[in-house]
């Protein structure tokens, strides 16, 4: 009998050996053949493109009357003077005064259009920090090897490396055989909304409906997945929503000599509390999944082994990515406590508190489902719970030729990337453009650290020369990927 068992437990020893060991070796890499760009552009006079246009302050501020529009229109004007051949054969206009659309006209008026668009706004810079910068965030200074300034990596570069991929395929001859526009935003650091979503408004009442749109967003990042050895370029194929909870509570006050065992400010401060330990349900789907399902062929056998078996490792990948904020934060919507407002007086009890939460949306979790899960979880039925905000934007397709193009196009530049979905956790313009669009991804063709990510709204934001040059050659590639 204790002989049978054995046989039978090592049976399904080796068939479960068996199962998961052909699962490893049979799974097949989704990257394209990189075919390697040819390329060659007038660097000198790039590099003083950008290294000018980086020297207009096109800031935007929360508060839109501190707008500066004499410097927006300075730099379109210096658009217009650096790319004489994309102004005079693409149509060119402007909405809403500065948010400014290109449309290259394709030679075949039954596909789709395609759609490139960056922003020219930058963050302003945090007062006291002023000295800080190693070269002045508006000089455009060069050295190095580097450029500096602020819009280096968000987001001048899109827009100048867009232009001058245009300019030069222009010049070069180039028609693409569909339409392809360009759309930038004068305000996409404050949602867009003066921006982004005029040009998309007005383009869906002339009934343009994309193909696909490419925004900022991801980038080209080493080390960033565990065995997985070459950079990882991730493409954004959703951004989380952005909501706000307003947790508030109203009672009496009194005496602080005299409390009751429950006051508001506990109160409310017991439900956050139970928030955090409670959590969002965690689970590996989506775009995280189909990270893992790109990145996968491309990892050390240790790590391909867990990964080709999602299926029977699931809870293991889960706990690992749940140790982490970062990676914690691709499995499920986000609970973080910003704001709390309670009481004037040492010795006073205050009859309102109240507390603001920010909450990141997994795409498929609505506003009402967040607030339900809320009021489920703090189970107060006097704490009053409002969430506004916006949803996770739509997930678009890894499996079609749209996507197939960023990654060709990344590849012919960057031979070792492997490209990759994933999930944005910031927002970006692209969200407008979703309903106009059937596709829409992000991301910005730049081989950058965790570093870099840290200079994007902060100190000494820059980028190197190599980047910017290659950032070129991608918009080149996908023009020419995407077009045909």
């Amino acid at each position: 009998m204790k002989k049978s068992l054995l046989f039978i437990l090592l049976g399904v020893l080796f068939i479960f050996i068996f199962v998961t060991g052909y699962r490893t070796f049979a799974i097949q890499s989704r990257q394209p053949t990189p075919m390697k760009t040819n390329v060659v552009i007038d660097e000198e006079k790039a590099i003083t493109h950008f290294s000018k246009a980086l020297t207009y302050k096109t800031i935007s501020y929360r508060d839109r009357e501190k707008f500066d529009y004499d410097e927006f229109e300075k730099f379109i004007e210096f658009l217009q003077k650096t790319y004489p051949t994309v102004h005079e054969k693409l149509e060119f206009e402007r909405m809403n005064d500065y948010a400014l659309v290109f449309k290259w006209k394709g030679t075949k008026a039954n596909k789709n259009p395609i759609g490139l668009t960056s922003h020219y706004d930058v963050v302003p810079i945090l007062e006291g920090t002023e000295d800080n910068w190693e070269h002045d965030p508006f000089s455009g200074d060069i050295h190095d090897g580097t450029i500096w300034g602020r819009g280096t990596l968000d987001d001048k570069i899109g827009v100048i490396g867009i232009l001058e991929a245009a300019e030069f395929l222009l010049n070069e001859g180039y028609e693409p055989e569909r339409d392809i526009y360009f759309m930038f935003g004068f305000d996409e650091e404050i949602g867009g909304e003066h921006g982004a979503k005029v040009i998309a408004e007005t383009l869906k009442e002339r009934g343009i409906h994309f193909a696909f749109v490419l925004d900022e967003g991801g980038a080209i990042i080493e080390n960033m997945v565990p065995g997985v050895d070459q950079p990882v370029a991730v493409v954004g194929i959703a951004e989380k929503g952005s909501a706000t909870a307003e947790l508030s509570i109203e009672g009496s006050g009194g005496h602080s000599s005299q409390p009751k065992n429950h006051t508001n400010i506990g109160r409310i401060s017991k439900a956050i509390a139970t928030l955090e330990d409670t959590q969002f349900h965690e689970e590996l789907r989506g775009p995280v999944n189909d990270l893992f399902e790109f990145v996968a062929p491309e990892m050390s056998l240790p790590m391909r082994y867990v990964f080709a078996n999602k299926s029977i490792f699931k809870p293991v990948i889960e706990n690992i990515l749940l140790k982490e904020p970062t990676t914690a934060a691709l499995l499920r919507t986000t609970i973080a406590p910003t704001i709390f407002q309670a009481g004037e007086q040492y010795n006073a009890l205050p009859e309102k508190a109240s507390a603001i939460i920010n909450l990141r949306l997994m795409p498929g979790d609505s506003l009402l489902d967040v607030e339900n899960f809320i009021k489920e979880t703090i189970k107060d039925d006097d704490i009053k719970v409002k969430v506004s905000g916006n949803e996770a934007s739509k997930v678009s397709s890894v499996d079609g030729w749209h996507f197939k193009s960023i990654q060709q196009a990344t590849r012919n530049v960057y031979e070792n990337a492997i490209v990759a979905p994933y999930l944005m956790f910031a927002g970006s313009d692209a969200k407008h453009y979703d309903e106009i669009s059937d596709n829409t991804y992000r991301f910005l063709p730049v081989l950058i650290t965790s570093d870099d990510l840290n200079k994007m709204h902060g100190t000494n934001e820059q980028i190197s020369i190599d980047n910017y040059i290659n950032a070129i050659k991608f918009y080149i590639e996908i023009m020419i990927e995407a077009s045909s």
